[in-house]
Order: structure tokens, then C-alpha cells, then sequence
């Protein structure tokens, strides 16, 4: 699976995503000149080289009619009367202008220059935007419709908490073209990576305070808190905005999960560069690769007809050195029948759960109880919490995500007079361990006529 991760331990912009995008690309020359046929009113892309302690990365400039807004200006105070974020919140639209290039669009951020205070340019209304997006704008379809749901994302926030309806938000030219500009950059870049699928990691969103047009507020600002509600998120001691609302926006549309880098086997890596500098490397990187299969019992498990031990040596694709990230879901009942709850666990099996099991508990009231607990991969969580909730009782669910560490595993076939047999090895840490399926063992003792103790005796036997 083709998997892009998006490290944000330096929060997002919409300019150092499109940088650290532009770095995975082979042709980036092709990519800007692509970038500035596009027909963005004054608007022109330039890259260049940028140095964040000894790390070589890329920055990525936007210019307007030949201005680069201030980017120390950020959208935190947007207002119905100059947003600089656009604000729209809607992902997709019906307009059927452009051609068919299809990628979440982000707006720009390390940018940060909306119109935060400059009220004596002309505002644009989410109509306008509109208008500038499926009409003037030479885009494929579906890559218009992710700008303009970046734009709703955004717009949504600012209108939460201003008080304000969505159509009544406005951005500053300036800063309506350059947020533009950013969010078709990383749209477009989307669309030529293509990944099957984008995981981003909990994103810090820097501590202390901003100064805006409207004042001084808190980091993260309040558009930027509502947009990544329900993403996990950190400060810090860096002080600063470090995730503004089109990075927030970006990665919200884009991510198809949030958590640690997967296993993965990675091809190509970017660096995009901010313009601050601080104590640590200002960028985002992002690694582009093809994901690998941490579940032992899933497609790493592989048969082959060999016959010979595999050693942890053998093993080419050793993950017993990756963390492997799992959801723990519990719940306790007291008011079912064995019966019921046998039920619930093959439901949950049959969905996909890594592990279902229960222990017997104490509840209040004295009564005896039981713990029910579900361990699953995070993108089946929900499925999961629905089940739980279906076929059981209970009114709580508890959540844990813990990180675990497994060993690689595959399956051999063995033939001996008895029929064949399968072996599961797992090898890792310095480790091999061998056993025989039980399903075999137990086919061959009944066909024999001897124990199950037996029946793997001969077949260790035959083996060597």
C-alpha cells in the first residue's frame, strides 16, 4: 500500500506541506511551472533551498503581484470582515468546472498572512472564492473541489468563533490569492503522489500566545482548536504558533488516519521549510513509501512448501524492532448470559478484531461480572465501539492505545507419511520459536489413533 507520513512534530503550514511535497517529487521543475500555468490571478511559485539546523530542505514562496504576504501575520484573527484563512467549510461542491484531478486541498500556512490586518484591500466573500476556484482556475475537478473544501473546513472554524454565519466571512485579496495559491499547490501535489493512504502524527501545536489584528491569543488559536477537535494534538516549550488553520485544515482533509509512522518501507523523503528559526529544525517532513503488514496473523504470515527450519536470520522482513500500535477497548457487564457474550465475541472476530477475550470481575453490588476487552488495529476502532455497544449490555466503553512489540511469523508446510502439517515460526529479538498447527496434530491422532502428545512426536520425528 502506497503510504504517505506526514511528520508534524513542528506543526503544518500550507507552504512547508507543499515544500515538503515538492521534495518527493522526481521533476519539480515541471511541478512549479505546472503551479504557475494555472492561471491564479498575480500569483507566482518559487522554490528554493533553506538550511534549519543543518537540515536541507525546501521553501516554497508565494508571491502576489510581486508582494509575499507577511507571514508572522497569521489567521488567527480572522473576522467576517478579513479572514485570512479562508474560511469555508464544505467538502465538495457541485461545480463541474476543471478537469479531473482529485486531491484534498489544504491551504497554505507557514504563510500564515491573511489579511490579519489589513483592512484597506478589497475582501472576498466565500461566493467570490468560488468563482475564482471553478471558473478562472485551470483545475480538474476533483482537485477544485478539495480547495474549496479546505476553504469550508476553514471557513466553518472562523464562523464558530466569531459568532458569524459562513457567508458572511470575508478574506483580504491579498491574502484570499496566496491561501489559494497554497492549497492548489498541495492539492495538485496530492494528486500527483496519489498515496493509497496519508498518516499524520499527533501534531504540536506550539504553547504561549499570538499577537493578531484582533489582539493577543492563546496558542493554538481558536480556529485552529476547533479545526483539529477530536486530533491528537501537544504543546510544548517552543513559544509560538506553530500549526496554523490551513495546516490544521489540510491535514484534516488529507489524513485517512492520525497516529505513528507506520511499518513501511520508504522511498522517497521531503523536507519543507518555515522561516522562523528556533532550538529545533523548523519543517515539516513527510516520507513516502509502501506499507508494510504489522499484523502477525494477517498477510505476513506467508506459506511456502519448504521443509526446512527458518532461522531470525532468513527472515528478510524482521519487524520485531517496530512498535506496533493497537487500540484496547474494555468494558465490563454483569447482566448477560455466557451465551450472549459468546455471541458478541464472534461478532467482533468476524469484524476484524486482533483479539477478543474476558476475565471474570467483581461489580458493585457485590455481583460477579465480566471484563470484556477487544484489541484492534486503530482504523477498525469505530466498527469495534459499534459492536460492543450492539451486542453487549453495557453503557461505557474505556479506550487504551498502547504500543506493542511482535515478532515476524510465516507458516511452512511440512509432508510426512501422515499427511501434510503445517509449522508456525516466529523469529525476532534474537529468538526462533517453532510450533506445529493443532489442526493437523489433532487430524493425524484421530486418523492414528493416538495421543495428540504422539501424533507431534512423530511428526518432529519425520521431520528431521
Amino acid at each position: 500500500m502506497k503510504t504517505l507520513y506526514i511528520d508534524c512534530s513542528m506543526g503544518a503550514a500550507g507552504d512547508m506541506l507543499s515544500a515538503a511535497l515538492l521534495e518527493l517529487v522526481p521533476d519539480r521543475e515541471t511541478i512549479l511551472a505546472r503551479l504557475n500555468s494555472r492561471g491564479i490571478p498575480g500569483v507566482t511559485f518559487s522554490a528554493e533551498k533553506s538550511v534549519k539546523c543543518g537540515i536541507t530542505g525546501t521553501h516554497m514562496t508565494v508571491t502576489v503581484d510581486g508582494v509575499e504576504e507577511d507571514e508572522h501575520m497569521h489567521d488567527c484573527c480572522h473576522e467576517h470582515h478579513h479572514h485570512e484563512h479562508d474560511h469555508h467549510h464544505e467538502h465538495e461542491h457541485d461545480h463541474p468546472h476543471g478537469g479531473g484531478e482529485h486531491e484534498h486541498e489544504h491551504e497554505h500556512e507557514h504563510e500564515h498572512h491573511h489579511d490579519h490586518e489589513h483592512g484597506h484591500h478589497h475582501h472576498s466573500g466565500l461566493h467570490d472564492i468560488e468563482h475564482i476556484v471553478y471558473d478562472h482556475l485551470k483545475l480538474p475537478t476533483e482537485v477544485a473541489l478539495n480547495v474549496m473544501a479546505v476553504y469550508h473546513e476553514i471557513a466553518e472554524a472562523e464562523s464558530h468563533v466569531h459568532g458569524v454565519p459562513v457567508d458572511q466571512i470575508h478574506f483580504h485579496e491579498v491574502g484570499t490569492m496566496d491561501a489559494v495559491a497554497d492549497i492548489t499547490a498541495v492539492c495538485l501535489l496530492m494528486h500527483t503522489l496519489k498515496p493509497d493512504e496519508v498518516v499524520v502524527s499527533p501534531i504540536h501545536v506550539g504553547a504561549g500566545q499570538v499577537k493578531c489584528a484582533h489582539g493577543i491569543l492563546p496558542v493554538p488559536a481558536p480556529a485552529t482548536a476547533y479545526i483539529l477537535k477530536d486530533i491528537p494534538t501537544y504543546g510544548g516549550s517552543i513559544q509560538g504558533e506553530l500549526c496554523t488553520p490551513t495546516g490544521a485544515a489540510l491535514l484534516k482533509h488529507f489524513a485517512t488516519r492520525f497516529g505513528a509512522q507506520p511499518l513501511m518501507r520508504t522511498t522517497a523523503i521531503g523536507y519543507g521549510m518555515g522561516k522562523k528559526d528556533f532550538p529545533q529544525a523548523n519543517c515539516v517532513r513527510v516520507m513516502l513509501g509502501e506499507k508494510e503488514n504489522l499484523s502477525p496473523a494477517a498477510s505476513s504470515e506467508t506459506t511456502t512448501d519448504s521443509s526446512s527450519v527458518t532461522t531470525a536470520s532468513d527472515s528478510a522482513g524482521d519487524s520485531s524492532s517496530v512498535n506496533n500500535t493497537i487500540v484496547e477497548l474494555s468494558c465490563n457487564v454483569d447482566d448477560m448470559t455466557g451465551e450472549a457474550i459468546g455471541f458478541a465475541m464472534e461478532r467482533l472476530f468476524e469484524a476484524g478484531a486482533n483479539e477478543v477475550f474476558t476475565v471474570p470481575c467483581g461489580m458493585k453490588k457485590s455481583r460477579p461480572g465480566v471484563l470484556i476487552t477487544v484489541l484492534c488495529k486503530a482504523e477498525d476502532k469505530e466498527k469495534m465501539i459499534g459492536l460492543l455497544f450492539a451486542h453487549t449490555t453495557t453503557i461505557g466503553i474505556r479506550e487504551a492505545l498502547f504500543e506493542r512489540y511482535v515478532l515476524d511469523r510465516k507458516t511452512e508446510t511440512i509432508e510426512t507419511s501422515m499427511g501434510p502439517v503445517r509449522k508456525k515460526i516466529s523469529t525476532g529479538y534474537g529468538v526462533t520459536r517453532m510450533k506445529y498447527e493443532h489442526d493437523d496434530l489433532a487430524r493425524i491422532a484421530k486418523e492414528q489413533n493416538i495421543s495428540l502428545s504422539e501424533a507431534m512426536l512423530r511428526v518432529h520425528l519425520e521431520e528431521k
